[in-house]
């Protein structure tokens, strides 16, 4: 899977590039539309036999990058993968030029990555450094304490990022009643994932309910960073419950889902190039004639954080600033 990971990098570039030509403009379904039909054209020009297990939706609903939707242009003995693709993370932040927008894509083994229905997601997420110290059951005050402990510092030197929604409220009395701080973000769930997990960010803790299938693209980026998610399903209507039994899903709130059964691969790699400026890495800017994108790209196998800086040249040759 390895020697896929600039093939793998080219898909989230395009995805990237086409989206960021719609940032400000308030189009947020355009541009999502465009970065999807730019990254299932890159995608069908790998030597892959892949399969798309979290995508833009069920088949009825969405033509382009459909759940269990087969891609890639690959030949008798090119490897058989799965794939979860989140070709504009972020639409609103697209739309309004705001930061942390992003087109994601991990790739594992065939069942490396769990089949996860479009519902809700209730996620715990933390440092290597406070792995298996903390437990998404207990309460906002324990988890802290442990995470404090394991960080040797005192929980008001912690920073959790929550996604600001009314469905937080109590979590976020909870998290001040501590002691911690902070950081309230408008959109997005798989930047403040990452930044939760590396270190010098800032974030100790990622805390609240978001998005299912970015909670699996979280889970690849996090197993590849040796950190930690702990996750319960949270469903919001009977339909989803039918769609998530149909693809085995267990439908219990109560299980508790692990890093390793979210993402369960051992081979997986997990690619994200900004479309604006992040947290993480940088936006997307054009150029006569071309454009930069930014791009970090990370490996369950080698452990290895790469952050790729590329030069598309898109036209004919213009002047090309570095900086």
């Amino acid at each position: 899977m390895e020697q896929l990971m600039l093939e793998i990098v080219k898909v989230t570039e395009q995805a990237a590039i086409a989206a960021a030509r719609l940032m400000g403009k308030g189009d947020r379904n355009g541009a999502d539309q465009e970065a999807v039909t730019a990254m299932r054209t890159a995608l069908n020009q790998i030597p892959i036999h892949g399969r798309i297990v979290i995508g833009e939706g069920e088949r009825d609903e969405a033509p382009m990058l459909y759940i269990g939707e087969e891609v890639g242009n690959g030949s008798d003995g090119d490897k058989q993968v799965d794939i979860a693709v989140d070709p504009l993370e972020g639409t609103n932040l697209c739309a309004t030029g705001s930061p942390n927008a992003l087109a994601v894509m991990a790739i594992a083994e065939r069942n490396g990555l769990l089949h996860c229905p479009d519902t809700y997601m209730e996620k715990l997420v933390v440092r290597p450094s406070a792995k298996g110290v903390v437990d998404i059951r207990a309460s906002v005050k324990d988890n802290l304490k442990a995470i404090a402990k394991a960080e040797d510092r005192d929980i008001d030197d912690l920073v959790v990022v929550i996604l600001d929604r009314p469905r937080h409220e109590q979590i976020i009395k909870d998290v001040r009643a501590t002691g911690a701080r902070i950081k309230l973000i408008t959109d997005g769930d798989i930047t403040p994932a990452i930044a939760a997990v590396v270190e010098g960010t800032g974030i100790h803790a990622l805390m609240g309910i978001g998005g299912a299938p970015e909670g699996v693209l979280s889970a690849a980026a996090i197993k590849c960073l040796g950190g930690e998610i702990q996750a319960r399903m949270r469903w919001r209507s009977e339909e989803e419950k039918k769609r998530a039994s149909a693809m085995g899903v267990d439908l219990s709130e109560e299980k508790v889902y692990t890093t390793d059964d979210l993402a369960p691969g051992n081979n997986i790699i997990f690619v994200a190039s900004g479309v604006t400026k992040g947290d993480i890495v940088e936006g997307v800017s054009f150029f006569g004639g071309g454009a930069r994108t930014h791009t970090i790209a990370l490996s369950a196998i080698s452990r290895q954080i790469r952050f790729i800086d590329s030069i598309h040249m898109l036209e004919k040759v213009g002047k090309i600033k570095l900086k």
